[in-house]
C-alpha cells in the first residue's frame, strides 16, 4: 500500500531564506537611518559656519576691515600743520579738533589690531623739549585718537582698531605744532642755523613730516646752531612691556 505523505514537515530552506530576507531589510533600513544622520550633520554644519560668518561680519573692527571704515586713511598725511611760535609747546586745549585736524577719529578705547610705540625727541639748542602727555586724548569728552600719547617721555602710542600706517605728520598735527623740511614750530633753519631730524640715528631728507613710525622707532628732531656738536639718540630703552 502506497505511503501517505506526513503531515506538519518544517520547510527549512524557505524559513531560511525568510529570515535572510528579514535581516537583509533590517540592515537596509539601518543603513538609511546612518546616512540621514549623516547628512543632517554636514546641513548643521554648514549653517553653523554661515551664521558665524555672517556674525562675525557684522562684528566691530577687524583685521580685514579697509582702514577708512574706521575713520582712518589708508595713507597718512606727509605735511604737519599747527602752532608757528616757539617752544614751549604745551599740549592743545582742544585736542580733539586737532586730531581731526589730523584727519583721525576719535575712538571710545584705544586699538588692539595695530599695536606699536615708537619715540620722540625734539632737541633744540642741544636742549631737550618735553613732548607732553594727553597728546591726541580728549579728557573731557573721554575719547581717544589711535595715535597719542601718555606722559611726558615722548613715547607715542599707536593703537588703531585696524592695520594702517601712521605718520609723523599727523602726530605734529594732533600736538599743534608746526613741522617742515626746514622748521619746525617758529623755529626756522637760516642764519647760521640749522634743522636736521633723524630716525633710529640715521639722517633724513625731505620734510620730517612724512616719516611713517615702525615699532620701537627712535625719532630726533634737532634744531640748532650749525657745526654745534649734539648727541642724535640712536635707540631708545624700552621697557619690557613696551
Amino acid at each position: 500500500m502506497p505511503r501517505k505523505p506526513a503531515k506538519n514537515v518544517p520547510e527549512g530552506p524557505r524559513a531560511r531564506a525568510a529570515a535572510m530576507r528579514a535581516q537583509t531589510a533590517r540592515e537596509e533600513r539601518r543603513r538609511r537611518v546612518l546616512i540621514i544622520l549623516a547628512v543632517s550633520v554636514v546641513v548643521l554644519a554648514v549653517v553653523v559656519g554661515i551664521t558665524l560668518a555672517v556674525v562675525s561680519s557684522g562684528g566691530g573692527p577687524s583685521r580685514s576691515q579697509p582702514p577708512a571704515e574706521a575713520g582712518i586713511p589708508s595713507t597718512p598725511a606727509k605735511t604737519a600743520s599747527g602752532r608757528t611760535t616757539p617752544p614751549p609747546w604745551e599740549a592743545p586745549g582742544d585736542p580733539s579738533a586737532r586730531v581731526n585736524a589730523a584727519g583721525l577719529p576719535m575712538l571710545g578705547a584705544e586699538g588692539n589690531v595695530e599695536h606699536i610705540h615708537a619715540h620722540l625727541d625734539v632737541l633744540v639748542d642741544g636742549n631737550p623739549v618735553s613732548v607732553p602727555a594727553d597728546i591726541g586724548i580728549d579728557q573731557q569728552a573721554q575719547k581717544i585718537s589711535p595715535l597719542h600719547t601718555h606722559d611726558a617721555r615722548g613715547v607715542i602710542h599707536i593703537e588703531s582698531p585696524v592695520k594702517a600706517t601712521f605718520s609723523l605728520g599727523q602726530f605734529m598735527t594732533e600736538w599743534d605744532v608746526a613741522l617742515t623740511q626746514n622748521s619746525i614750530g617758529g623755529l626756522k633753519a637760516g642764519s647760521g642755523k640749522e634743522f636736521h631730524a633723524y630716525v633710529n640715528g640715521k639722517e633724513v631728507s625731505g620734510n620730517p613730516a612724512a616719516v611713517e613710525f615702525r615699532a620701537h622707532d627712535e625719532i630726533a628732531l634737532v634744531y640748532g646752531m650749525a657745526g654745534q656738536k649734539v648727541k642724535v639718540p640712536s635707540s631708545y630703552n624700552w621697557p619690557k612691556d613696551e
